[in-house]
């Protein structure tokens, strides 16, 4: 099927539902979800997932506690794999590669697929060894490449001018605002394809909401960025795309404009106007 942004959701009267509207070629797509399923144990987390992902936007996953956003974020870059009982039907393709085939690097998956948590996890280090941390891993050790790659990195997540006369403090006194940004630029420093985002403002104040808003979309010129968010309001400010999901299901995946003024299937609308979640 030759269609752009493809999805295939539940619904428990088999009808046909909307595809996303705008139009996309082959190779604008950058993650592909066929048929994916997840178990925990006997237990289905996850239901047939089918989503087309573009490159260089914003797809925001909404729905209520429990429906599977964070399971399936965490598909995406194999997060799941240390959970015990955990396994997986189906495939997920980033730039066409399966990353689920058995002779897949997961490394190599997690130098492309960066992770930003709900709750900011800096390094017990200084501001300039949590930036420099992953190239070193790399391989990266030359100073003057170092340097360059902090700036840039803290540069991107507009952090920079906040800390470069503090490069060497530890990333602990940084607010939580600062903290959540650093963890942007740590993901960033080792120049992924994807940012996912588990509810990255959940534990911030409006003003570095903001700030962390306004930065995802300067982001999305340079990567793909996958946010899980309860607040609808910011999927609606920030997100190219939103996914609709419940028990385990996408319901709908559109346009965000579409999803938010003219949803195609009952269980979104009802969702969006407040009536549950």
């Amino acid at each position: 099927m030759d269609t752009d942004i493809q999805q295939q959701p539940q619904s428990n009267d088999n009808s046909e539902q909307g595809y996303p509207a705008a139009k996309k070629e082959r190779n604008d797509i950058l993650i592909e979800c066929v048929d994916l399923s997840l178990y925990y144990g006997d237990k289905r987390a996850l239901i047939d997932v089918n989503l087309d992902i573009p490159r260089h936007c914003i797809a925001a996953f909404i729905g209520p506690s429990g429906c599977g956003k964070s399971t399936l974020l965490r598909c995406m870059n194999r997060l799941n794999d240390l959970v015990e009982g955990v396994t997986i039907a189906g495939t997920i393709k980033i730039d066409g590669v399966d990353i689920y085939h058995p002779n897949y690097d997961v490394t190599s998956l997690r130098r492309n697929v960066g992770m930003v948590f709900q709750k900011s996890n800096p390094f017990p280090k200084s501001i300039y060894d949590n930036i420099a941390y992953g190239p070193r891993i790399g391989g990266i050790t030359k100073k003057s490449q170092l340097d360059e790659i902090v700036q840039r990195s803290l540069h991107r997540s507009a952090l920079w001018e906040e800390v470069k006369d503090r490069l060497d403090d530890s990333a602990l006194g940084l607010s939580g605002g600062q903290q959540q940004r650093l963890c942007i630029a740590r993901a960033i420093a080792v120049e992924p394809k994807v940012i996912l985002m588990d509810e990255p403002c959940s534990a911030l104040d409006p003003i570095s909401t903001e700030k962390i808003e306004d930065l995802m979309i300067l982001l999305k010129e340079n990567y793909t960025i996958l946010v899980v968010t309860h607040n609808m309001q910011q999927a609606a400010r920030v997100s190219d795309y939103t996914v609709f999901m419940l028990l385990g299901k996408v319901i709908e995946f559109d346009l965000t404009d579409n999803i938010f003024q003219n949803p195609s299937q009952k269980e979104t609308e009802a969702y969006i106007g407040g009536r549950f979640g």
